[in-house]
C-alpha cells in the first residue's frame, strides 16, 4: 500500500495562447477521493492538464508540501501523478495486456510485471480479455483499461478526466466501484473530474465546484449531495 498523496494548489491560473481559463483556483485533496464537479467549459479539464505538468500554469502547486514542476509531465509521473484523459487515448491494435505493459515505461521489468499482476486483480474483467485488441472493446472495457494503464506507473496521485462520459450506468457502477477499492484499499489519492454529480458525490469524499474558471463551492461530498445550490444547478430540483 503506497502513502497517499496530499495536494494542495493555491491562486492557479491556466489557459491557452495567452487566454485564461482558470483564475486563483485554490483546492486541496486529502486521501480518499475528491471530485470536482461543472459544467462544459467551467475549465475541469484545464485543471488537470495543468497539475500534470501539459500546460504552462502560474500560482504554487505543493505534493506532499514540495513545489511541483510547471509544464514537466515526466517530472510529474515520476513525483507519482496519474492522468487518464478523456477520450481513452488508448492504442486500438495493440492488446490490453500490450496497452498496460505501456503504463509502466518508466518502471524496471520486474516491478512492470508486479504491477500487471495487480492490474489484473484490480480489474478481473481484463484479465479474461488480456489478449484482446484494445480497439475491440466496449466503451467501458477501454475505460477499465485506461485506469489500469495509469495504474501501471505506481501513482500516488490518480487524476481522472470524466471517467463515465458515454458510458453505461452499470458500467458507470462498476468503474467507480474499483475507483473507489484503489483509494481505500491501495492508498492512492485519487482527484476525478465528473459532470455525473450524483454518482461522483456518492463515492466521493469531498468535493468543489467549478463555474467560469473559479471555485464557487467547497464542501464535504455529503454536505454538497444535500446543499439547494447543489440540487437545483445540477440536480434538477425545482
Amino acid at each position: 500500500m503506497s502513502t497517499p498523496a496530499h495536494l494542495q494548489v493555491k491562486g492557479l491560473s491556466a489557459g491557452y495562447s495567452g487566454f485564461a481559463v482558470l483564475r486563483d483556483i485554490h483546492i486541496e485533496t486529502q486521501p480518499g477521493i475528491t471530485v470536482i464537479l461543472g459544467p462544459n467549459g467551467a475549465g475541469k479539464t484545464t485543471l488537470l492538464r495543468a497539475l500534470a505538468g501539459l500546460i504552462a500554469r502560474q500560482g504554487e502547486v505543493l505534493l506532499d508540501g514540495a513545489p511541483l514542476s510547471p509544464q514537466d509531465a515526466t517530472a510529474c509521473v515520476r513525483r507519482g501523478l496519474a492522468l487518464v484523459a478523456e477520450g481513452r487515448q488508448l492504442f486500438p491494435q495493440m492488446s490490453v495486456t500490450e496497452n498496460l505493459e505501456l503504463g509502466g515505461w518508466l518502471t524496471p521489468a520486474s516491478e512492470r510485471k508486479h504491477r500487471l499482476a495487480q492490474a489484473f486483480e484490480d480489474f478481473p474483467r481484463l484479465k479474461e480479455r488480456a489478449s484482446q485488441l484494445a480497439g475491440t472493446m466496449s466503451g467501458g472495457e477501454q475505460q477499465m483499461v485506461a485506469v489500469a494503464r495509469a495504474m501501471m506507473c505506481g501513482p500516488r496521485l490518480l487524476m481522472l478526466d470524466e471517467p463515465s462520459l458515454g458510458l453505461a450506468p452499470r458500467m458507470v457502477d462498476e468503474l467507480l466501484a474499483i475507483v473507489q477499492r484503489i483509494a481505500r484499499q491501495q492508498g492512492v489519492t485519487v482527484l476525478m473530474v465528473e459532470q455525473n454529480v450524483r454518482k461522483a458525490l456518492s463515492v466521493a469524499d469531498r468535493g468543489y465546484v467549478l463555474e467560469r474558471g473559479r471555485i464557487v463551492a467547497a464542501d464535504g461530498a455529503a454536505q454538497l449531495l444535500a446543499s439547494d445550490t447543489i440540487r437545483r444547478a445540477y440536480l434538477g430540483a425545482a
